[in-house]
């Protein structure tokens, strides 16, 4: 692979972290807006609220930066960086269209949950880095939400790849069929779920509850450092979008998928999007017992449940 081609493939890579997560952002803004009868974001820039977006863009351009005193400083201005870049990375790994892909790599299942299980860390950086009890206080939610969550998440993913017999996000769109939406259900319930835990989205967001611990480690964060952890948030969406796309919905598979395969791909990933965002309106937060108790005692066995039930149609079949 050429210099110039490499570079493509990342400015390729970027360019939709750019894009894609502000798309969600501005779908979120109009779905909530519609669903909860909400005026406010229907009102910038006139038709349909269109410039709303712009208009919280501009909003954080604006806003001083500040790093408080007694902070970590080193810590809380990375932290930022360390919830984004993985999700590049992350979007790099997936294809959306067969040959397609910013890198293609053999075990692309396992690089892309290790690098977004690193996006995470970002919110651990921030609340300890923050030297403020509320920032604290998210941050030990947000690595208690981490270890519940990432064992379902890596148990259905395993349950495809299983079925798929390969570590290759390529080789699982290749292996699918139809009747996975079948035999994968439980998994994919799991997935969605433990993904939207994940991303500490709405009804899981009880690390940065704002009635509880005002904005949990993003507390003490002002302007472009808080809008990083934002635009993190949204890419997380997305690429967990894609990645069920890909996984359990067949990626590219559809009609006229030798041309039309990449919008397969992105709108199976745009259903998932909205189903979170429906979430989000529909669902109240859990408390941090009830997300515990979730996690493990029903997660957790529905996927183990799911992985066995694979390796017995894989046996079978073989």
């Amino acid at each position: 692979m050429s210099l110039l081609e490499v570079t493509l493939r990342s400015l390729a890579a970027l360019a939709a972290v750019l894009v894609l997560p502000l798309v969600a952002g501005q779908t979120e803004h109009k779905v909530m807006a519609h669903m909860q009868g909400r005026l406010g974001p229907m009102y910038a820039g006139g038709f349909h609220g269109w410039a709303q977006l712009v208009a919280d863009g501009v909003k954080f351009v604006q806003k001083e930066d500040i790093t408080p005193a007694a902070a970590d400083r080193a810590v809380f201005r990375l932290a930022p960086a360390v919830a984004l870049v993985p999700y590049v990375i992350a979007m790099a790994l997936l294809p959306i269209h067969p040959g397609v892909a910013g890198a293609a790599v053999p075990g692309s299942v396992l690089l892309v949950l290790a690098v977004t299980g690193v996006g995470v860390l970002g919110t651990l950086m921030a609340g300890w880095a923050s030297a403020n009890k509320y920032a604290l206080v998210g941050g030990m939610r947000s690595a208690a939400q981490l270890l519940a969550y990432e064992l379902p998440l890596v148990l259905s993913v395993a349950s495809v790849a299983m079925a798929a017999g390969t570590l290759s996000l390529a080789g699982v769109v290749e292996a699918w069929s139809p009747w996975w939406l079948l035999w994968q259900l439980p998994g994919a319930i799991v997935f969605v779920v433990a993904a939207t835990a994940e991303l500490q989205r709405p009804p899981f967001d009880a690390p940065i509850a704002d009635s509880e611990v005002v904005m949990g480690p993003w507390t003490e964060y002002t302007g472009l450092r808080f809008a990083f952890f934002m635009l993190a948030e949204y890419a997380g969406m997305v690429v967990m979008g894609l990645l069920f796309g890909i996984l359990f919905l067949g990626g590219w598979q559809g009609p006229f998928a030798d041309h039309l395969g990449w919008l397969w791909t992105l709108l199976k990933g745009g259903l998932v999007v909205l189903l979170i965002i429906w979430m989000r309106v529909s669902w109240p937060r859990l408390r941090e017992d009830q997300l515990q108790r979730l996690a493990w005692t029903v997660l957790v066995p529905l996927a183990l449940t799911q992985l066995a039930l694979t390796a017995v149609g894989v046996v079978m079949t073989a």
